[in-house]
């Protein structure tokens, strides 16, 4: 099973964070099989992050998208999407720090919407989300 993550731009400039997020990644067992780092244009966030668009927080979430490179990943293991979600830990980082000390988002949040990474959540966001940034490949 793949799914897809993506590390924000804030985690990106923060190097202690993404040494310390790949760490976490190569020791909960999944792998990287494919990685690109891009800089995404406001209409490409909007695209991309659409089904938030009515919500109050879709335009800092645009911003924060567009304020440098991220990088995407899509990574590989038993129950990927779970693993991964797991890693990242809840996506309001008060709750994380509470309930998942040891989570990225806990360590490397800075709000509910800088909380360091990204994951999808089902096999359809797998899908929509690997072609979003991947086209059609096959993995």
């Amino acid at each position: 099973m793949i799914t897809l993550a993506i590390f924000k731009p804030h985690c990106l400039k923060n190097p202690i964070a993404y040494e310390t997020i790949q760490q976490m990644l190569t020791a909960s067992g999944l792998k990287i099989i494919a990685r690109k780092r891009i800089s995404l244009s406001r209409p490409e966030a909007e695209k991309f992050y659409e089904e938030h668009k009515n919500k109050f927080f879709f335009r800092r979430l645009v911003s924060l998208m567009t304020s440098g490179p991220s990088e995407v990943v899509l990574l590989s293991g038993n129950d990927a999407i779970q693993q991964w979600r797991n890693l990242m830990g809840p996506t309001k980082v008060l709750k994380s720090v509470y309930l998942q000390p040891e989570c990225i988002r806990s360590r490397f949040g800075l709000s509910d919407t800088r909380n360091a990474t990204h994951g999808s959540d089902s096999e359809q966001s797998v899908i929509a989300e690997k072609s979003f940034f991947f086209g059609d490949r096959s993995d």
